[in-house]
């Protein structure tokens, strides 16, 4: 059987270019046509190869695949850390673009969601169906097996109830199912829990399930030491391994579950940014950076991340500036730069479409010299001034000057202020735990190791003066006579004992 022949479709130099640049990782391209109307959107696990074999097809390719290429006036895309993750923004785009080539994908997602039903006792169950009926729905998700290992998981530490008793009037049976003798549920059904305490259950799930691991953390954390305190010692055991637990899931998961969908106001930014600075691709990945200063010595740089136009605190990074002597803003933002853009390439990670730089020209300039010596050039910078609101675009001499309502404004002003956040509570924790650290070892006996084992104990100064000596020696190498000194010296009387010497 004679082979298919293959054609090698004439393709504009400028195409064949960026088709050569594109990196082999998961992602979305887009496929743009006359007056940058998009034309297709796919995903891929690697761009370079998908995208250079619509330019090398077989004899027998179809008609719409060949009048395809011919419409193809430019192409984009958008690097993801997954294949999974590249499903969602292909079929994101798709859904708000409607393009004319993609035939799937049109009539809307079939992805399952985790619902939250709506009752005195909810319950958590997979549904494909998003309704308006007052229910929590969480995602969708990607991959049904892994949703499904992960609300397995679940069953353990966060034992809600999957039945479909009606429990408005609870209890409605005597004896719990055997759901409940295995520690799988509360048993509402049979009252063997409050409504108050099975809802603090379905408060933590949500915050699982929607990523917010910390915020749940230190919920379990806060019942795990109120259960130590009252002596429930089993209890607390549970608490401790949940914590434990999450922390291993929250590396291993939930990358394969998308965002809602994106409401209209943040369209309307996204799109609006997009005509502003005429760029061709959706702006999936926008980053923030800005520079602060703690007590005029140490300088610090941050990036915020925000994506499908919602911050993901996550992505947060802070860096300590090293290279720069002195406060110079405009050095530590071309080091900054400089620093994350080139761990992000060593790394393979994914890069913005867009960095906003706190400030105006200059800092634009510095921003631009650190990108343009990393040999990046998919990134679009733009500075933004707080003063005045003023856009500084990189061609340009003079800034852009936009009405305060524009939808494209207001959502660099929103990157720009949760950057500055950012800045300042990298500084507050920082000072606060420098604090909190000097303010012990400055305890005659205490030093670096001791100070560092009471905070992780007891998380504060403040806890620490309110504990008894007891509770104090219960951390490693501290013993009576130093327990009863540390707490002495908190409150005050610091002169009445000597850690080392005998007293009379």
């Amino acid at each position: 059987m004679p082979r298919k022949k293959e054609v090698e479709q004439s393709v504009p130099t400028y195409l064949s270019e960026k088709v050569r640049n594109l990196p082999n990782r998961p992602g979305v391209y887009i496929f743009h046509g006359e007056e940058d109307k998009i034309l297709y959107v796919g995903k891929a696990k690697s761009l370079k190869k998908r995208v250079s074999s619509y330019f090398r097809h077989n004899g027998f390719a179809s008609p719409r695949l060949r009048k395809l290429v011919e419409l193809i006036r430019d192409i984009s895309f958008i690097r993801t850390e997954t294949e999974a993750e590249a499903l969602i923004v292909e079929a994101r785009l798709i859904k708000h673009y409607q393009p004319f080539f993609n035939i799937e994908l049109k009539m809307g997602e079939r992805y399952p969601y985790i619902k939250i039903t709506r009752d005195p006792y909810p319950k958590v169950e997979i549904t494909r169906h998003k309704a308006d009926d007052g229910s929590t729905y969480i995602g969708p998700y990607t991959r049904v097996k892994e949703l499904r290992q992960v609300l397995r998981l679940m069953e353990r530490y966060f034992p809600l109830r999957n039945c479909s008793l009606n429990l408005k009037e609870a209890p409605v049976q005597s004896r719990p199912c055997l759901r409940y003798n295995m520690g799988k549920c509360l048993g509402p059904c049979a009252g063997l829990c409050t409504q108050r305490e099975y809802q603090e259950l379905v408060d933590d799930v949500i915050l699982f399930l929607r990523g917010q691991t910390s915020a749940l953390v230190e919920s379990l954390r806060k019942k795990m030491n109120e259960a130590v305190e009252s002596l429930a010692f089993e209890k607390a055991a549970f608490y401790r391994d949940a914590i434990r637990a999450l922390w291993r899931l929250s590396r291993q998961q939930i990358s394969f579950a998308l965002r809602d969908p994106l409401d209209k106001e943040i369209w309307k930014a996204l799109e609006r940014l997009q005509e502003i600075l005429g760029i061709g691709s959706p702006l999936w990945r926008i980053e923030g950076c800005d520079i602060s200063h703690l007590s005029g010595r140490e300088t610090y740089g941050v990036f915020v991340v925000f994506e499908q136009g919602m911050p993901n605190p996550s992505l947060y990074r802070r860096y300590v500036i090293k290279t720069v002597e002195g406060i110079d803003d405009f050095r530590s933002i071309e080091e900054i730069v400089r620093r994350r853009y080139s761990s992000l390439i060593e790394k393979n990670m994914p890069l913005p479409q867009l960095l906003l730089v706190d400030g105006g020209a200059l800092q634009l300039s510095f921003a631009l010299k650190a990108l343009n010596e990393l040999g990046i050039e998919n990134i679009y910078a733009v500075a933004l001034a707080k003063e005045e609101e003023e856009l500084y675009l990189p061609d340009s001499r003079s800034p852009l000057k936009l009405p305060l309502d524009d939808p494209g404004l207001n959502l660099l002003r929103r990157i720009r202020d949760e950057a500055h956040r950012f800045a300042l509570s990298s500084h507050n924790n920082k000072f606060s735990k420098r604090y909190s650290r000097s303010a012990l070892e400055d305890i005659p006996g205490v030093g670096k190791r001791r100070a560092a084992a009471l905070l992780a104990a007891f998380g504060s100064v403040s806890h620490i003066a309110s504990k008894t000596p007891e509770e104090l020696e219960k951390v490693d190498n501290i013993g009576p006579r130093l327990a009863r000194h540390i707490l002495m010296y908190l409150k005050g009387d610091n002169d009445n004992e000597s850690i080392g010497k005998k007293t009379t």
